[in-house]
């Protein structure tokens, strides 16, 4: 019996020991993974958009950060040109989202994006006060006398859309601003600044009710194809991607549709 427990006396600091190391072990593998899956959650995911995708990017990026706890999505929204410009010249960023090809052309051409995909669609309609001062009716009357209107710039998506609708109908627009994204030409409109603007519906309906919107056969012929893709150099990669995935899934095509886009 003495010798059994003097075997017993001499194996439980042992077994005391291994079990100690042990849990040791554990306990540091369990916290380098909760570190380790921390810093995989805190990521931060970068969009340039366009000024048009406020609304419905906006609500994409809560439904994103829900999907992704520690995930934080930060936007740059405005002139799709001027976003182009700023990603070719270094700006540390994600994904581009723009309102033409023809932006998102001058990415791709600097190698400075993945392969673009068309996730929505949009259409000018002409945007008036809600009392509708100027008694405008068509796109004809915007070339009336003393009619005030607000275009977007050419060289941005929604000023090339009206310059192309205004040529389908023949007519010349002598505008009293040129505005270089359209939620600053549609503020125009909505601070009574001018009687009329050329802007996309989605932009119409985003304004609650300070704009009414006024649908013309031309726009048919300016319809702008929205592009969206992956940066070359994206610091949050697969983020970044899968950000993208949302926007082209069936719920990005009803946050988008819903807000009044077309969806391909």
């Amino acid at each position: 019996m003495f010798r059994r427990l003097s075997r017993w006396v001499i194996a439980l600091p042992v077994a005391l020991m291994v079990a100690g190391l042990a849990g040791c072990g554990s306990g540091t593998g369990s916290g380098a993974t909760a570190t380790s899956a921390a810093g995989a959650g805190a990521k931060e995911v970068t969009v340039f958009a366009a000024a048009s995708l406020t609304g419905t990017f906006t609500e994409l990026g809560k439904v994103f950060e829900s999907a992704h706890p520690g995930t934080t999505v930060r936007f740059n929204f405005g002139s799709s040109a001027t976003l182009a410009q700023q990603i070719v010249q270094g700006a540390p960023a994600d994904v581009f989202a723009a309102a033409s090809p023809a932006t998102m052309k001058t990415v791709t051409d600097a190698s400075r994006a993945g392969t673009p995909a068309t996730f929505a669609r949009n259409k000018l309609q002409i945007a008036v006060p809600a009392d509708n001062p100027a008694k405008v009716d068509e796109l004809k009357d915007l070339a009336g006398p003393g009619v005030k209107v607000a275009l977007c710039a050419e060289q941005v998506p929604c000023g090339a859309a009206a310059a192309k609708a205004l040529g389908a109908a023949g007519l010349k627009v002598t505008p009293v601003t040129l505005e270089q994204d359209v939620k600053a030409t549609l503020t125009k409109v909505e601070l009574g600044e001018v009687d009329a603007a050329l802007v996309y519906r989605t932009d119409v309906i985003a304004s609650g009710g300070k704009a009414r919107g006024i649908a013309f056969p031309e726009a048919d012929q300016a319809v702008n194809d929205y592009p969206i893709a992956t940066l070359a150099e994206a610091p949050a990669g697969e983020a970044a991607r899968q950000f993208v995935d949302l926007v082209l899934s069936q719920q990005g095509r009803d946050v988008l549709t819903r807000a009044g886009f077309e969806v391909p």
